[in-house]
């Protein structure tokens, strides 16, 4: 049996639009920790502990992945933490 290339080509396309992307926070030299566990605490609604992990994340490892969602949710995201003042991106997962 023979597989359709066009069928390939869609199903790759649908796997990739299926994949959710992640919200990174990096680390920077301008904002300190305390309010970087603030934005998480206030914009997200995450505990201070849950927070504060987060934060850790960001300052020894440089980043942190703090959400996963729809490419439109992780916008919006990323939007709002450069509302905040932070340096975050988005990328899909693998």
């Amino acid at each position: 049996m023979t597989v359709m290339p066009e069928i390939l080509e869609e199903t790759s396309e649908q796997v990739r639009h299926d994949r959710k992307w992640r919200l990174i926070v990096w680390n920077d030299p301008v904002n300190l920790m305390s309010y970087v566990s603030y934005v998480f605490r206030s914009h997200f609604g995450f505990s201070a502990q849950k927070a504060e992990k987060l934060m850790m994340q960001v300052h020894h490892d440089g980043f942190s992945v703090v959400l996963t969602g729809s490419r439109e949710k992780i916008e919006a995201h990323v939007q709002a933490m450069h509302g905040y003042g932070l340096n975050a991106t988005m990328s899909q997962e693998a």
